[in-house]
């Protein structure tokens, strides 16, 4: 079988949910990258105050293990958008157009469902922090509704760009799994 891929690629003509909810996973896909090399520049800060100044550091270890998280949260729907997440693309290149469609709306509503609960609960977890005042428990004490809004926020704009996945596979937009036949 033949079978070429293609890139999730907007297109002009595209339905205007889809451009939308692809321009807001690209705009925190850039702040997830930006997240990272902050948590570079202060790992960097860290590490030059305990090793070149030899003094404690307090708040650098938190921040950083904060800003990571979010990154990976914050560019869930951006690395959807590219195809990036894990593929095994086998069983679908094996399948015929037909049943390669069928298994593409199964998985997407499968992971939009899942998706969706994540959502739920993590709203819920963010929630309690922010109406509880929860704060770390280290020197430093952040309020934890800060690195807690990545959870709902992260998975809510992965939902989205899987619902418009869906979309774009509705209407023909994008063929099932990216494969197009040639």
């Amino acid at each position: 079988m033949s079978a070429s891929y293609t890139a999730a690629t907007s297109r002009k003509d595209a339905n205007a949910f889809v451009r939308i909810v692809e321009a807001l996973t690209t705009f925190f896909g850039w702040i997830a990258a930006a997240f990272t090399i902050i948590a570079l520049l202060v790992t960097c800060h860290m590490i030059f105050v305990r090793y070149v100044l030899g003094r404690s550091t307090i708040w650098q270890t938190e921040a950083v293990i904060y800003l990571m998280i979010g990154a990976t949260l914050l560019g869930l729907g951006y690395v959807q958008r590219l195809r990036g997440h894990v593929n095994v693309d086998l069983i679908p290149m094996a399948l015929k157009p037909g049943a390669r469609r069928v298994l593409c709306y199964a998985v997407l509503i499968a992971t939009i469902a899942v998706t969706a609960v994540i959502v739920w609960y993590s709203y819920e977890v963010w929630h309690q922090a922010f109406d509880r005042k929860w704060k770390s428990s280290t020197v430093w004490a952040p309020p934890l509704w800060i690195p807690y809004l990545s959870l709902p926020l992260g998975f809510g704009l992965f939902l989205l760009q899987l619902i418009a996945d869906l979309v774009k596979l509705v209407t023909g937009a994008e063929p099932p799994f990216g494969i197009r036949e040639e």
